[in-house]
């Protein structure tokens, strides 16, 4: 994931907490076409502190929103 993020210029949690999880997620998502909506709650279980699992129900439909998975 780290290099991911490094390929689209996000080098540290402090921008990747500016842009937010699916922001984050769209820009990835342009240039890495697999990934999946796992991925999404990585990022913000990243920024939370806590592990992608341990999200809530709530948290992961708040975070599907508006995000196309093809």
């Amino acid at each position: 994931m780290e290099r991911k993020l490094n390929s689209i210029g996000i080098y540290s949690s402090e921008e990747l907490k500016d842009l937010g999880s699916k922001l984050t997620f769209k820009m990835l998502k342009a240039h890495y076409p697999e990934i999946c909506l796992v991925h999404l709650y990585s990022l913000q279980g990243a920024i939370n502190g806590v592990e992608f699992n341990k999200l809530s129900d709530e948290m992961k439909s708040e975070l599907k929103k508006n995000i196309v998975i093809v």
